[in-house]
């Protein structure tokens, strides 16, 4: 049974993963739990369909795209140790994660509420904007490619790959996930750009917090017309729980138009987490005919409004029985007024009205002293910060500068404490969602995050803050968080065809391990080096060990005795051995030799060539 026919579970990719178990498919792949059998781990190993392979352009995309996803080092996107083809068969070797992917979520918990849902959506932004920063567009982005793993953490899959399949339009089995998440753009075969991913994050986030879906249909091609032409429910029909400020953020994020979008990731993930710290956005929502907020209400949500009643005609005699109680009520309001102007009258006669001075930024004492000379009264009523006025000053006063008071008022005033200080928390080592939160606890924003590499700080982990941690600041002071991309990353030289002594040089001078691996080829001279895995042009971490394939020269086979032994005997020992067999017949030959191999061609202990070895034999025929 040859290689392709067997089981996958007993298939090993490279001579180093060995296939344990399928953990996922899809319409170009299917998804296999295996080990690294080199650095003893687990991992995952995505095999594409096999018809993949017989499309020329497809392979040669799918080589460019899996090298420049494999260069993406960012905690919100899977990582991609390895690639390659075996048999026909093209793979690829990625981070095993242990958790479901968020279309698994949503399906399990229905409707995501708000602010779960712009956490995990800011994450995917992050890794979006990672990307587009590196020129790469992932043009598929929808839940079944973002995962939530057991340990908290939001990562993208899929980045590049997508790119290199063909079009997703035409692929049975997976249309009809994608179409629910296409751009106008791409609906239409446009090229895409960043905001077509930005898009499907609208859908996404569209989605998870309304439970549906903003557009469905009975076939993936009806569904991107609904992505052209039509205009979804206003999210906040479905959900009330929806704020305005966030329905707008998923208004311009599916703007029909790509100009009226964010521009990039990290804009609308901006106006994300200052809607999650309570401040105002940034965005508006776009303004054209096609906007998500300019949708209609649904016919249900017109059925549940309160219709105003038309006019209303009384009959005449009730209009007639009114006319007694209006001059009543006339005649209340004169005596009301000309009482109120008799009164306002004697008050001007008998207490003298002053102006109200302006007191703000006044000390207390200062402040007493002016409202005393204008012949009125201070009462302290209460104390608040301030950013802008200091302790110890007056911030507002009440009545307001200008306004008119008889003599011997009160004017109440609130005093500045100051700045509201607080102490920035201690967030190193701590995973981004838990250091966001310890920092709004504190009283402070969040500022935008910076990646670094740390040689101890874990990936995906704070570094440090600015300002630093224990510093004293401002309520309110943004702090940014620098996150670890884990150790630095440094570009593997290629020592494709090299002698094994100098790739190895070569390697560890750019401060990699080595691990040297022997196979036979055909190809590559004996003693030079055939691939590396990772492979070379890609990026690892310094320090990570490379294995080194290197050639062992074609394969030799040991020609086995068989000469006195019987044809079908001699035929099974050679093929078994990886020989092919020519018979000739020599007849006339005594009983004792009949079907008797007579002689051998090349002769025992002789070596040949794995790749064209046939061994001849010579066998008798005795007389009738």
């Amino acid at each position: 049974m040859g290689v392709l026919d067997q089981p996958m579970e007993q298939q090993v990719f490279n001579d180093r993963y060995k296939i344990i178990a399928k953990i996922g498919s899809g319409g170009m792949a299917e998804v296999y739990k295996a080990m690294d059998t080199v650095l003893d781990r687990p991992v995952a190993v995505k095999v594409l369909h096999r018809h993949f392979a017989e499309d020329e352009d497809f392979v040669t995309r799918f080589r460019r795209e899996a090298q420049a996803a494999a260069g993406l080092n960012h905690p919100n996107i899977v990582s991609i140790y390895d690639w390659g083809s075996q048999n026909g068969t093209y793979f690829i070797v990625m981070e095993l994660l242990e958790g479901k992917s968020l279309k698994q979520y949503m399906t399990a918990k229905g409707i995501i509420p708000p602010a779960e849902a712009m956490e995990i959506i800011k994450k995917v932004l992050s890794a979006i904007n990672f990307a587009h920063k590196h020129d790469i567009i992932h043009r598929d982005i929808k839940p079944h490619n973002i995962m939530l793993t057991r340990e908290g953490e939001v990562k993208v899959t899929d980045f590049g790959i997508a790119r290199a399949g063909v079009s997703t339009m035409t692929q049975t089995g997976t249309v009809l996930g994608t179409a629910h998440y296409l751009s106008p753009e791409q609906a239409r075969g446009q090229d895409v750009g960043v905001t077509s991913d930005i898009y499907s994050v609208g859908v996404v986030l569209y989605e998870m917090t309304t439970g549906k879906v903003p557009f469905d249909g009975e076939n993936p091609v009806a569904i991107a017309l609904k992505h052209v032409h039509e205009i979804p429910v206003r999210p906040r029909e479905l959900n009330p729980d929806i704020s305005e400020d966030l329905q707008t953020i998923i208004a311009k994020a599916m703007a029909k138009n790509p100009e009226s979008r964010y521009q990039s990731a990290a804009e609308m993930r901006n106006d994300i987490m200052r809607l999650m710290e309570g401040m105002p956005i940034v965005a508006l929502a776009p303004d054209e005919q096609e906007t998500l907020v300019m949708a209609p209400p649904s016919k249900t949500a017109r059925a549940t409004q309160v219709k105003r009643p038309t006019t209303y005609q009384e009959p005449p005699r009730r209009r007639k029985s009114r006319a007694p109680m209006v001059l009543l009520v006339l005649f209340l309001i004169l005596g009301m007024a000309g009482a109120g102007w008799y009164g306002y009258t004697a008050g001007i006669i008998h207490k003298k009205m002053v102006a109200v001075p302006d007191i703000q930024n006044k000390s207390l004492v200062d402040a007493e002293h002016t409202l005393k000379k204008n012949g009125l009264k201070l009462k302290k009523t209460d104390e608040m910060f301030s950013n802008t006025i200091a302790a110890g000053l007056v911030i507002q006063q009440k009545p307001d500068p200008g306004e008119k008071r008889e003599e011997g008022s009160v004017v109440e005033v609130t005093v500045s404490k100051g700045q509201e200080m607080t102490t920035i928390p201690d967030v190193t080592g701590s995973r981004e969602y838990k250091a966001t939160s310890r920092l709004i606890e504190a009283g402070l924003k969040v500022g935008d995050s910076n990646y670094e590499n740390s040689d101890e700080i874990e990936q995906g982990s704070v570094i440090r803050t600015e300002p630093a941690a224990g510093e004293s600041v401002p309520a309110r002071t943004p702090v940014k968080l620098v996150i670890s991309k884990g150790q630095a990353s440094s570009v593997i030289p290629d020592v494709f065809g090299k002698p094994l002594a100098e790739a190895k040089s070569t390697l560890e001078q750019a401060g990699f391990m080595v691990t040297t691996l022997e196979m036979f080829s055909e190809d590559v001279d004996k003693g030079n080096v055939m691939r590396t895995t990772p492979a070379g042009g890609s990026e690892a971490k310094k320090g990570a060990t490379i294995s080194v394939y290197v050639s062992k020269g074609p394969e030799l086979l040991t020609v086995p005795e068989v000469r006195g032994k019987l044809e079908d005997e001699a035929k099974d020992i050679l093929t078994g051995k990886g020989f092919t067999v020519d018979v000739v017949v020599i007849d006339g030959v005594s009983p004792a030799d009949d079907s008797k191999v007579l002689s051998q061609d090349p002769g025992a202990g002789e070596q040949l060539n794995k790749k064209n070895a046939k061994i001849t034999i010579s066998v008798g025929r005795a007389a009738p």
